[in-house]
């Protein structure tokens, strides 16, 4: 089988083209087709049940809560693929090309479900403005040994362990990136060939832990087109490796967890950084940071979207748990790497590995448009060895997170109102059976003590 194979390089075989969609979950849904079939797609003769993009992590299309799936009929939609997202599958027979598309209902409007159209909307309000949002992600995950399904818990690679016990902290550490050499060249290779914009690979705190940073763009579809394309190759090579990639915010209760890092500008018609506190506005930066700290307790749900997420969430960590801003202070939730010159920007740090890239980015993007439009003020600044008293906190309970996010105007301008109801019930669903389910630490520890 393709998968066992070691050296990153696909197996003859006849060739494929993948047409996929992007789910509530950051999931790619699809159709594949065999190779000179694909004059179908440029034609837009593809269909979908509309519904595909209402799944939730158990893919199931909550029909009873949403009445989106048989309620209504079950009906298709238009899969419109784009052109600017096609690449090819190096993982799979050569020829082999995938293209992400947006759902559109027949009369030509895209999905009010599909989480690119949603961002695309969000830009849109840029471009009437005269502004191009700029953006970069960086995005943490973790490698594991693949017999996971075979044990039901994570372990790191053996190359990492020390008698089943992994070897430690390996923060920047180059004896675990040569450790697993062979799958990071492959996750390179991938990327080289798909032409994403990677640049440093680093190793992160955790046993089999990595980031890969992805280049800015002037394009923020195309930026979060670049994080998903990255999720997929990391499991890809992953695969060819016999190991295990997930972008699971905390998968183990004992080490660090994943984070999705964005970097966010804005550049006007000139081409020039309106967030440049010496060229620009000097208020400018900081109204926007403002907007973000406002509106981020509503928008958690997005950046923390599973019962998972949440155990990412704690003091001493690099993780926020406070709204609050700094220059260069990577305990922040939002972070000023430069304020001046053509390089200024923030560093959103709340969203976990976990988060979908466009409904983060379009969080994200709403967020900096309430500090564009208004002159906002973000407080008190954090300082290393000072911290503001009483600064408001994220929550630490997914519930919660939902129905802050159910009720919110601003996520209900960004997203609509209908995604807000469809996301917001689907995640109370989620939130809801995993508050019923006993856990083992419950039997561990309160069987033997009542």
């Amino acid at each position: 089988m393709a998968s066992d194979r070691m050296d990153g390089k696909a197996e003859g075989g006849d060739p494929r083209f993948e047409i996929l969609i992007v789910g509530m979950n950051g999931d790619l849904r699809g159709k594949q087709l065999p190779s000179g079939a694909e004059g179908k797609v440029w034609a837009g003769e593809i269909r979908l049940p509309t519904s595909t993009q209402s799944l939730d992590i158990w893919g199931d299309d909550n029909d009873d809560i949403t009445g989106q799936s048989l309620t209504i009929g079950d009906p298709d939609g238009m899969v419109v693929a784009d052109r600017r997202s096609l690449v090819p599958m190096p993982w799979a027979p050569e020829g082999s090309m995938q293209v992400l598309a947006t759902m559109h209902e027949f009369d030509g409007s895209p999905s009010f479900m599909d989480p690119r159209a949603i961002l695309a909307s969000v830009v849109e309000r840029y471009r009437v403005r005269g502004l191009t949002p700029v953006v970069a992600t960086e995005l943490e995950f973790y490698v594991m040994s693949g017999d996971w399904r075979q044990t039901g818990r994570p372990s790191p690679p053996e190359s990492l362990t020390y008698r089943d016990e992994p070897n430690g902290f390996q923060l920047y550490d180059m004896s675990a990136v040569d450790a697993l050499d062979g799958y990071l060249q492959t996750l390179r290779a991938y990327a080289k060939a798909q032409g994403l914009p990677a640049d440093a690979t680093t190793a992160e705190f955790g046993p089999g832990q990595f980031e890969v940073n992805l280049l800015h763009r002037p394009d923020a579809l195309a930026a979060a087109d670049d994080c998903l394309y990255l999720k997929r190759i990391a499991e890809q090579a992953a695969r060819r490796h016999g190991l295990k990639s997930t972008c699971m915010a905390k998968p183990y209760s004992d080490h660090a967890g994943s984070g999705l890092h964005v970097h966010a500008s804005v550049i006007d018609s000139q081409g020039r950084n309106i967030l440049d506190a010496k060229g620009g506005e000097p208020t400018r930066l900081k109204s926007v940071t403002a907007g973000l700290l406002d509106t981020m307790r509503a928008a958690q749900l997005i950046f923390a979207p599973f019962a998972n997420s949440y155990r990412r969430f704690q003091p001493g960590s690099f993780a926020p748990v406070d709204l609050t801003w700094g220059s260069g202070h990577r305990g922040t939730a939002i972070r000023i790497p430069d304020k001046d010159g053509p390089a200024a920007r923030i560093e959103h740090r709340v969203a976990g590995a976990d988060a979908n890239p466009y409904l983060l980015l379009a969080a994200i993007l709403g967020g900096m448009l309430l500090g564009l439009d208004s002159e906002l003020d973000p407080g008190e600044e954090t300082t290393p060895g000072h911290t503001p008293a009483n600064a408001t906190r994220l929550t630490h309970d997914f519930l919660s997170a939902v129905e802050t996010f159910r009720t919110s105007p601003f996520i209900a301008d960004i997203f609509g109102a209908g995604y807000q109801a469809l996301y917001g019930d689907t995640k109370r669903k989620e939130a809801l059976a995993h508050l019923r389910t006993v856990s083992d630490f419950d039997y561990r520890t309160y069987l033997p003590r009542l």
